[in-house]
């Protein structure tokens, strides 16, 4: 049994698994591609990119789908060596990665296992699921459903292939969700219209060549945790420090 922190992977065999377990990286190619890189001028993409642990492909194949329901309209065709953990099994143009892993999550934490934040994949789309990973005693497989028919698709070995996220079981529905004008809770209003006041300067600042503006180049208030009355948040993160998984001796 786990403890309250430990957040464990069984390997369900002895050889050395070819899915790489490791901590989501904070870089994602189309962001290194944007002009400036400023993608990554927006924490929250960032915050997402490393919010949890990832397991990377096993090997390099391409996929093809004939556009039917059966297992065998999709194509499997691997680069080099074969791995019979990739395969088609479910049908309708699913690719399903049979992980070699079963995990053990604290007591009361799902593990939601979905695709990498922020790393689309043309012609596929990673298919999302909450496992309750603190009692079951088997495996989950991790699927991509292919979105294009009759076109090929690449995966790379050593790509991220699914973000392992732990989330408290039943957190959400203990939230009572409500809807109001932001004119009921006066001092939130007015901190929104000093915010709202200072983006809209600095936009048509920008517009208009404003030198300030210019040489700025983007607020990074939000970034820096900086609130509207020049203070600052004390629990702000611009980065995380999730801990790799310890090998077995």
């Amino acid at each position: 049994m786990s403890d309250s922190s430990e957040f464990i992977a069984y390997q369900i065999h002895d050889a050395t698994s070819a899915y790489r377990l490791e901590t989501a990286p904070i870089d994602r190619q189309w962001m290194e591609d944007t002009p400036q890189r400023f993608a990554y001028r927006c924490l929250p993409l960032n915050m997402a990119n490393q919010n949890g642990w990832v397991l990377t492909c096993p090997v390099s194949f391409r996929a093809y789908w004939y556009g039917g329901d059966l297992a065998t309209d999709l194509e499997i065709r691997f680069d080099s060596a074969t791995d019979p953990s990739v395969l088609s099994h479910f049908g309708s143009g699913v690719i399903t990665f049979s992980l070699p892993y079963l995990f053990r999550t604290p007591p009361g934490i799902n593990l939601w296992a979905k695709g990498p934040s922020n790393w689309p994949k043309d012609g596929v789309q990673a298919l999302e699921g909450v496992i309750e990973t603190d009692w079951s005693n088997s495996t989950f497989t991790m699927n991509w459903k292919m979105t294009r028919a009759n076109e090929w698709v690449q995966f790379e070995a050593g790509e991220p292939i699914c973000m392992l996220v732990p989330v408290p079981r039943g957190f959400a529905e203990t939230l009572l969700p409500r809807i109001e004008l932001i004119k009921s809770s006066p001092e939130l209003h007015e901190k929104y219209l000093v915010w709202e006041a200072s983006r809209s300067g600095f936009l048509t600042g920008l517009k208009t060549n404003d030198p300030d503006a210019v040489k700025r180049g983007w607020q990074k208030d939000y970034f820096q945790g900086k609130t509207t009355d020049g203070g600052a948040f004390d629990g702000h993160q611009t980065r995380l420090n999730l801990k790799e998984f310890e090998k077995p001796e």
